[in-house]
């Protein structure tokens, strides 16, 4: 019901128009009358009519003042103004203020009712347009983080972002685009990914950042934009605490990548800096938080990979694994220092995996040509180190035991001699020839050679300086010359330089690694 107030200083008017219009039947109520414009202002404060039916011509308050009064304080109100000939000029002031219904006196029931149900159309008209205004307006809220998403993807996307765009968007979205440094952060979710599982990340930045300007998702990462002009010292803080979260209810890694800071009219160049940073997490590994300082270490100074596949391929075969391994791991710590791309990183392993296949077996190489294309898919270094390893070992184990019932009782007997005679100092290939074997040094040094893959000489060093590394990490105070007589040299300077050779370091030198 619409309420309506009728203002007249003439009472029989007044009586007459309440009268003789059924209010009710035209969704309307009358809520009071007044005398005057004065009492007709407090009604109008007390009652807050719809529409005032008003004289113009009223003593203390006429009708036009009255209706300048309510424009200024309720300019919804509807009016319909009753005059005389006379009161024209009043009348066109009124309509100054908006007033659409004049009505010259006497006014027959009729005109009154057309005039009131004119001004109720308006209404409604003017509460549906509000109405409509209004779910527009809930509908752009809620389509607001959608298109700020949207503005995200194209500034990241676009090959350039003029300052007119900016502050197109700054206005349509009520941010300030222009002036601050910005920064960029990259979210990748480790393993299968799910998409809910973005906006899971978005949930969790938003309660833990406080100067986020724009995010969005982007394939399957999700990227942050957050204002950078404080400085934030507290970064690394907040990305840990985003991922500890994340873990703490999904038990997955997030690898995280940063670009350094720049206007926002650069956000395309700063996005392509955490896609580059994202690309080394093949070498940096799973669960990373990568910055443009991480992607710019110097790699070693060869720019090409220095490694004897046809050494690693020997060890393989032998059957020793201990040796074998030292020589992969070397393999992929040089491949992750040179940093170079991934493709020819993946060309050099598979290179080496294609090489090492090839002494097994036809049979056991077509088994390990099938897994070839899960080595290729792994997606970091250390995921492909670890499938390498363990191949590696499955294959050098199978040819150990192959070589263990191959090599000769005399081979045999050999290797016993040396395991219990390591610390005599006359300990050689003559010395077992002639002194435990009774044979031919040339014969059983060409016969050690072929069965063990590498010369006598070479293998007792070894197994010495593995000794030696042995007794040096069980007593951390043991001292170099001990462990030279131990080990049958006569001059522990002798056996400082055989052990630099061997491991790089000189024994005291280790003892302090």
């Amino acid at each position: 019901m619409y309420k309506v107030l009728l203002v007249d200083d003439e009472r029989i008017i007044l009586e007459g128009i309440s009268n003789f219009i059924n209010w009710e039947s035209y969704q309307a109520a009358l809520v009071g009358t007044a005398k005057n414009g004065v009492e007709a202002y407090r009604m109008i404060e007390a009652k807050g009519p719809d529409i005032v039916i008003t004289d113009i011509k009223m003593p203390g308050m006429n009708g036009v003042e009255l209706v300048k009064k309510v424009h200024e304080k309720y300019p919804d109100i509807r009016f319909i103004m009753l005059s005389g000939f006379a009161e024209f000029d009043y009348a066109k002031q009124a309509m100054e203020y908006g007033v659409k219904h004049y009505l010259l006196k006497p006014c027959n029931e009729n005109s009154i009712i057309q005039a009131l149900t004119e001004c109720i159309e308006e209404i409604e008209e003017v509460q549906s347009k509000d109405q409509f205004i209004l779910e527009m307006k809930q509908r752009i809220e809620k389509m607001l983080p959608y298109a700020k998403e949207q503005l995200l993807k194209e500034f990241v996307t676009k090959d350039s972002s003029g300052s007119k765009e900016l502050e197109y968007y700054q206005q349509l979205f009520h941010i300030e685009l222009q002036d601050p440094l910005v920064k960029l952060i990259l979210f990748q979710i480790e393993e299968l990914i799910e998409y809910e599982l973005l906006f899971v990340i978005k949930n969790i930045t938003e309660n833990i950042f406080n100067n986020i300007i724009l995010s969005c998702t982007v394939g399957q990462h999700f990227l942050l934009m957050i204002d950078n002009s404080a400085q934030t010292d507290h970064l690394l803080e907040q990305i840990e605490q985003v991922r500890e979260q994340f873990h703490q209810y999904y038990q997955r890694d997030i690898t995280i990548a940063i670009s350094e800071e720049g206007k926002m009219v650069s956000a395309r160049q700063l996005y392509q800096q955490t896609l580059e940073c994202l690309q080394h997490r093949f070498y940096l590994g799973e669960g990373s938080i990568i910055t443009q300082t991480d992607i710019t270490t110097q790699p070693i100074r060869e720019n090409h990979l220095q490694f004897d596949e046809q050494k690693f391929c020997l060890l393989v075969k032998s059957g020793r694994w201990d040796d074998a391994n030292r020589e992969l791991e070397q393999f992929f710590q040089q491949l992750v220092q040179l940093r170079l791309d991934i493709q020819t990183t993946k060309s050099y392993v598979i290179q080496l995996f294609n090489g090492m296949i090839r002494i097994c077996s036809p049979e056991q190489m077509k088994e390990y040509l099938r897994v070839m294309p899960e080595l290729l898919e792994l997606d970091t270094i250390h995921s492909m180190h670890v499938f390498f390893s363990e191949i590696a070992e499955e294959i050098t184990l199978q040819f150990y035991e192959q070589n263990r019932s191959k090599h000769s009782a005399i081979i045999q007997k050999v290797l016993e001699i040396i395991e219990n005679e390591l610390g005599n100092q006359h300990l050689s290939l003559n010395f077992i020839a002639n002194e435990r074997m009774f044979m031919s040094p040339d014969y059983l040094g060409k016969l050690f050679k072929k069965e063990m893959g590498e010369r006598f000489s070479t293998y007792i060093t070894k197994r010495r300086m593995e000794q030696a590394i042995q007794l040096i990490d069980q007593e951390k105070d043991v001292k170099i010359f001990e462990v030279a007589e131990k080990l049958g040299f006569t001059d522990s300077q002798y056996f400082s330089q055989v052990f630099k050779k061997q491991t790089g370091f000189t024994p005291s030198e280790y003892k302090k690694v």
